[in-house]
């Protein structure tokens, strides 16, 4: 199968694309591209390794994690991807790894997963809820201007000199 272009179809303008598709950027200096890392739990135990980023290419800042979860977990192939919000991450100082506080091993069976055909608010919402977070107001104008987005807590552990 080809690699597409199109933006991923979301609910609010098809604004999010994935960096793979996107020729002309590439991860800000100083941050590692953490595609390929494996991605932890509070349990310590991996269940899964970023397969993607995918970018608000209006504000021009990484949004979610797109996360292949592992084999061991026994999930069918076309609910093996889930998506993270940056901000509910973190870097290891020192290893390839991605940190989710959040969630367990055995959490992320609960979590919804990604069909990669369409990114709606209601599963935004979804994802929110399923972290344990606040859902923004109503009167909020950018839904991602909130703790869960925070690309800066994300990286500050992990800077390339």
């Amino acid at each position: 199968m080809e690699p597409t272009t199109d933006p991923i179809p979301s609910g609010q303008g098809m604004h999010l694309r994935r960096l793979r598709d996107l020729t002309e950027f590439e991860v800000a200096d100083g941050n590692p591209d953490v595609r390929g890392w494996s991605v932890r739990g509070a349990d310590g135990r991996q269940f899964g390794q970023v397969h993607e980023l995918i970018v608000d290419m209006e504000a021009l800042k990484v949004r979610y994690l797109d996360v292949e979860l592992d084999d061991s977990l026994h999930i069918n192939e076309r609910d093996r991807h889930i998506l993270l919000p940056i901000g509910v991450a973190a870097l290891d100082e020192d290893g390839d790894n991605v940190f989710v506080p959040s969630l367990t091993s055995q959490r992320v069976l609960d979590y919804p997963p990604f069909v990669e055909i369409q990114i709606t608010r209601q599963y935004e919402e979804a994802m929110l809820r399923a972290l344990d977070l606040p859902l923004p107001q109503a009167t909020t104008s950018d839904f991602y201007n909130q703790p869960g987005y925070d690309d800066q807590s994300f990286y500050q552990r992990r800077r390339l000199s």
